[in-house]
């Protein structure tokens, strides 16, 4: 079977989301965190580390999962990065993209942020969080990535030489022809990239349509969940199939929390209404130390239930373990202890992990040498489960430090339990 979309996505939680949204959509859809050896479906999307990596290291290894994709004969390469377009003047979304570009020798290249579900939408430009400019929002607050400035045109290209251009919102409303002669002037114009505005669901679905057959294609999951539709029609994938029930896992469960995202702190409030809640502090900066002290909390509490153990803190509690460990340390730090203590509970038994956080997830998963999931089908942001196969099982639930319910972390391990897709 010939690979009609093949993503790469900067960071875990967001890749195992867009996987979803696929499958959801009725395409099979493979999930890794490197190249497979072998490849049956004819979507994959491969979650990397990218976001907040060293730029040139970010670009080599978009590069190499890039190259992989086109030597597999992809029909689009997609870069997935997160909707509150999470990035730094240095990258790393324009400097990957640009890679791409190259790669895939894409006149225009749009990028589409847009989520309406989570009430991220792009106007005019302008990126906003629900009803407030992203700058506005607690986003101007992150300890890594934090959004001071709501123009993404600007902000994009401040990443990249090539020229950053605009897909309005009422060139959008105006129809497939409108937005097709817009953007052949930008070419014209010597514009590469593109931002598009999105607002609603029906943006979305017609800008899917506007660019499902470009060789490039760049934004957050949800513009993909509008492609599977558009394969059917091109005969590209077999007709819809109903999503895979993944099995129920049994054993404990537990929440690892490295985000310090709002809504990730509110989910940990609500949790600990009704479970225990171990809040380690950074500052201290041992990480033996912090691993054993957590394990001894927990080991004695698992036996009536789940448990969460988080790093997740407000902004004040952040900005004094960067101003004592230092920016990098401090991340680094929570994400050494946060794996350590999933491979220690995969030790005695924990079968069931809801990590919140993408660059936690991806240090979860690299500490356990799981390098792919079957996955499930997507429910709501946030809400989406997967699953390890091997002689032991494994359930999973990668969750955005923004994205989710309030009070999902109860239900998505039960869900684990119960194997529920539906």
């Amino acid at each position: 079977m010939s690979l009609v979309f093949g993503a790469v996505a900067d960071d875990l939680t967001g890749g195992l989301e867009l996987a979803a949204m696929v499958v959801a959509a009725g395409a099979p859809c493979a999930f890794a965190t490197a190249p497979p050896e072998h490849l049956d479906e004819p979507a994959i999307v491969i979650g990397r580390r990218t976001r907040v990596a060293d730029p040139a290291l970010a670009t080599t290894d978009i590069r190499r999962i890039g190259q992989w994709l086109r030597d597999r004969g992809a029909r689009q390469i997609f870069f997935k990065y997160c909707a509150t377009f999470d990035s730094t003047p240095a990258g790393n979304i324009g400097n990957c993209a640009d890679v791409l570009r190259e790669l895939t020798g894409s006149k225009l290249t749009a990028f589409c942020p847009s989520f309406p579900e989570a009430g991220r939408r792009v106007f005019q430009g302008h990126l906003f969080a629900d009803d407030r400019l992203i700058s506005e929002s607690p986003k101007r607050h992150d300890p890594l990535t934090p959004m001071t400035d709501p123009d993404l045109v600007r902000v994009l290209q401040a990443q990249t030489p090539t020229k950053v251009g605009l897909i309005p919102h009422q060139v959008v409303r105006a129809g497939f022809d409108a937005m097709a002669e817009h953007c052949d002037r930008l070419v014209a114009a010597g514009i590469g990239f593109a931002l598009a505005d999105a607002a609603v669901p029906d943006d979305l679905a017609a800008l899917a349509a506007l660019t499902v057959d470009w060789p490039l294609m760049t934004g957050n999951s949800s513009i993909a969940a509008y492609y599977p539709a558009l394969w059917r029609e091109r005969a590209l994938v077999d007709p819809g199939m109903p999503a895979p029930r993944l099995a129920p896992v049994a054993g404990p469960g537990v929440v690892l929390a490295g985000s310090c995202a709002e809504r990730t702190r509110r989910q940990l409030e609500i949790f600990g209404g009704e479970r225990p809640v171990l809040m380690l502090d950074l500052a201290e900066g041992d990480a033996d130390r912090l691993v054993a002290s957590a394990l001894d909390w927990a080991l004695p509490r698992l036996a009536e239930g789940p448990v969460a153990i988080a790093t997740s803190a407000g902004p004040e509690a952040v900005a004094a373990a960067q101003a004592r460990l230092g920016q990098r340390r401090a991340a680094s730090l929570a994400e050494e202890v946060l794996s350590r203590l999933a491979e220690a509970f995969r030790q005695i038994g924990v079968r069931r992990f809801l990590i919140c956080g993408g660059e936690t997830s991806g240090a979860v998963l690299d500490r356990l040498g799981i390098t792919s999931l079957r996955v499930g089908a997507y429910r709501a942001p946030g809400i989406s489960q997967a699953l390890a196969e091997g002689p032991v099982p494994l359930a999973f639930c990668l969750k955005s430090g923004k994205l989710g319910p309030e009070d999902m972390l109860l239900p998505m391990l039960a869900s684990m339990e119960r194997g529920e897709q539906a």
